[in-house]
């Protein structure tokens, strides 16, 4: 059964069996196919509704390649083959060294602008540094306001939700959100969903760490909260792992033809997921990415074997 034909998933399904017996109903929103088979699938953003595929480009450490014109150049056909090939949210942040600056250049040639969702982070202990790191990161992406701004890795988030919060307000910001990765403080995280009107928060998720399935995704249909998915192969760890293992008969049944599209619509077929964000510098990479979000998605009684048979390779 394709996930996009499903309308309603109980909290059992969404736990993917986790310990959530008897947890009431939980409806969720569809995933409607866009036009033309050879566009990606999208989710709505909880908050409005907005249709987003669900491939995304992650930019940590394979954009950051300072002025190298080469590498300029190889990072830019990456952004045009993401955009031809239906893709959208861009996710960097200024942690990431002169990331930000590529997407911007990139941006600049393919004349893109309008075709990217921007997403970035503040990352920075200053409560009064952040504003001028948000508009320095402005300049660099050569845009004239972001998407979405998330607070990295719950730097000072207290001071830096204050100043999205009244940028959303003021018209200078579409969304606002909160990150961590490698499964780090989840407890933290989840008080600020309950406590904080976030319209993203972004963390690890893929086959193996799983972590997020007890509490947080729940959390996060519950709220109307979207999720992004950073790390969804480990920094390739994963496909390097499985490398030269032999891809189940059954896995026909998801549409996968590769261990990356295998790893990929595990975790974007996960109800609660809004995008994941993989990120290369391949342009082949980027192909067979975006074209995990097409065709059938897993089912959670998929979802559970899938889990299954890498746990026990």
């Amino acid at each position: 059964m394709a996930e996009h034909e499903l309308r309603t998933i109980d909290r059992r399904q969404v736990l993917l069996g986790g310990a959530a017996a008897g947890a009431a109903a939980l409806v969720m929103p569809p995933l409607p196919a866009m036009a033309g088979q050879d566009q990606p699938l999208t989710r709505l953003v909880p908050s409005t509704g907005e249709a987003l595929p669900i491939v995304g480009l992650g930019t940590w450490i394979t954009f950051n390649v300072g002025r190298d014109p080469v590498l300029l150049d190889e990072c830019a056909e990456v952004m045009d083959a993401f955009f031809a090939g239906g893709g959208q949210l861009i996710d960097s942040s200024p942690m990431y060294g002169s990331s930000q600056a590529t997407v911007g250049y990139g941006l600049d040639k393919l004349k893109a602008r309008s075709k990217a969702f921007a997403a970035d982070k503040v990352w920075t202990s200053s409560s009064a540094e952040g504003p001028r790191q948000i508009e320095t990161s402005r300049a660099d992406w050569r845009i004239e306001r972001f998407d979405l701004i998330q607070v990295h890795n719950l730097v000072a988030w207290e001071a830096h939700l204050d100043t999205l919060k009244q940028m959303k307000a003021d018209g200078q910001l579409r969304y606002i959100g909160i990150t961590t990765s490698h499964g780090r403080r989840h407890g933290d995280l989840e008080r600020i969903m309950r406590r904080e009107p976030l319209d993203f928060v972004q963390v690890t998720y893929n086959v193996l760490d799983r972590d997020v399935e007890e509490r947080i995704l729940p959390l996060a249909a519950e709220r109307g909260i979207g999720v992004i998915v950073n790390r969804p192969y480990r920094r390739g760890g994963l496909i390097r792992r499985f490398a030269g293992k032999p891809l189940p008969a059954w896995v026909a049944e998801t549409g996968a033809k590769s261990w990356a599209q295998f790893l990929l619509k595990f975790i974007i077929s996960h109800p609660a997921v809004t995008c994941a964000i993989p990120a290369t510098t391949h342009v082949a990479h980027v192909a067979e990415n975006l074209a995990a979000a097409r065709g059938p998605l897993p089912d959670a009684m998929l979802r559970q074997r899938m889990a299954a048979f890498v746990r026990d390779i």
